[in-house]
């Protein structure tokens, strides 16, 4: 099992960004994945989760700015309104169900300065 993020990078305040994270390596029926992200000197933070029966649910820090989406073997994460505060490497995660065995993407940095 490989995921492998993209779409990261420098974007102003205000602006938006999209993140990828494609599956690659095997098909699970059933499965939860998910964005965190991790600023300097701060603890990983959990921003949104979708199921593979297509409900989702956000920290409640981010609803209305982050809109979490997949298709096929690619999942999504849809930024916008960005701050300097969520400047982080982002990260998404799988974690296949019953077994709640976990893989992580390589993380991205998002930097968010003008």
């Amino acid at each position: 099992v490989q995921l492998v993020q993209s779409g990261g990078g420098l974007v102003q305040p205000g602006g938006s960004l999209r993140l990828s994270c494609t599956l690659s390596g095997s098909i699970f029926m059933r499965y939860l994945m998910a964005w965190d992200r991790q600023a300097p000197g701060k603890p990983r933070e959990f921003l949104a989760r979708i199921r593979s029966d297509g409900s989702t649910n956000y920290a409640d820090s981010e609803k209305g700015r982050f809109t979490i989406s997949r298709d096929k073997n690619t999942l999504y994460l849809q930024m916008d309104s960005l701050k300097p505060e969520d400047t982080a490497v982002y990260y998404c995660n799988i974690m296949v169900l019953p077994d709640g065995n976990s893989y992580w993407g390589q993380g991205i940095q998002v930097t968010v300065s003008s």
